[in-house]
């Protein structure tokens, strides 16, 4: 008797818990629109058209030996401020080859929380991820790359300029600083 009333009390407890509780209601907006899926094709490889423009980014960016071109160009005339070769690619300031964070304490006190990183001969752990391209850090706030010469610039974006980058030369009206211009001997 006291078995069957444990459990029938026990089958009233766990009915009063669940009472209310119902399957999740599909979310519809104030208009009425309710979710969507999309079933994205890929190719031969099995990737998206967005993956293989990534990939196909990274290994461009990765060629050795390859040159782009890089323009400043500025939002309110359109006139080209400056133009430069690059070899290899542009890159951005915040990037960096070490996650910039650690938490304290050894890799091995930290297991399953974060990644391993090696810093000097302590194993420790960060939540940094690294990127595609084996760096970690963000875009902005100034770019910087080295031309076909050799030679290192250092650029600094604000306002009003619109940075465009190609592999191939573009056609422009002109150049107020042309940083990839030959010396001429007399």
């Amino acid at each position: 008797m006291k078995c069957t009333l444990l459990f029938l009390l026990a089958l009233m407890c766990t009915l009063f818990i669940f009472n209310g509780c119902t399957e999740p209601h599909e979310p519809v907006s104030s208009s009425g629109v309710k979710p969507t899926q999309v079933e994205v094709p890929v190719n031969a490889e099995g990737i998206t058209v967005e993956q293989q423009n990534v990939r196909d980014r990274l290994l461009m960016d990765n060629q050795v030996g390859s040159i782009k071109h890089l323009y400043v160009i500025s939002a309110y005339s359109g006139q080209t401020i400056i133009y430069s070769t690059v070899r290899g690619k542009v890159t951005s300031s915040g990037k960096r080859l070490s996650a910039t964070s650690v938490v304290v304490g050894d890799h091995e006190d930290n297991k399953g929380h974060g990644f391993a990183v090696k810093q000097g001969s302590n194993q420790l752990v960060t939540d940094e991820v690294v990127q595609d391209d084996g760096t970690y850090g963000s875009s902005i706030p100034y770019l910087y790359w080295w031309d076909t010469k050799g030679v290192y610039h250092q650029h600094y974006v604000s306002g009003g300029q619109i940075i465009h980058v190609s592999n191939e030369p573009v056609s422009v009206k002109g150049v107020v600083i042309n940083m990839a211009i030959e010396e001429t001997t007399e």
